[in-house]
């Protein structure tokens, strides 16, 4: 199981903080900071999980996932929406552009973690060689 998390997020403080917190719990990640860019990362890498911010420059989230989900060799990978929106109805629009599931920002340590591992499972960590 491919265990690379694509975090996808164009805000600085945001970036910082889920990749701080996912890496010191083991994951891999990599960075994509607008729609179009996750969706070439995502060709290049096949990530286990994608992070997806919604609002993002030159293509945003959900137009990023549609064109995710219509490239068969990339569909099977899940979308998570991770978005400030959290007006009535945002959920719904990020489930049907394909994502599996919705988190909202500010989300809580714990709760990212959960959400990854729902996906990939828990971090595997490189045993350290003395």
């Amino acid at each position: 199981m491919n265990q690379l998390i694509l975090v996808v997020e164009d805000d600085a403080i945001m970036q910082k903080m889920a990749l701080k917190i996912l890496r010191s719990r083991g994951f891999s990640c990599e960075l994509a900071v607008t729609g179009r860019e996750a969706v070439a990362k995502a060709a290049a890498m096949r990530p286990g999980v994608i992070l997806m911010d919604l609002s993002l420059p030159e293509m945003n989230g959900w137009e990023a996932t549609r064109a995710l989900k219509a490239d068969p060799a990339l569909a099977g990978i899940p979308v998570v929406a991770v978005t400030a929106h959290a007006m009535v109805g945002d959920r719904e629009s990020a489930i049907a552009a394909g994502c599996a599931e919705c988190v909202t920002k500010p989300y809580e340590l714990e709760e990212l973690i959960t959400v990854v591992e729902r996906y990939i499972g828990p971090a595997q960590r490189q045993a350290k060689i003395a």
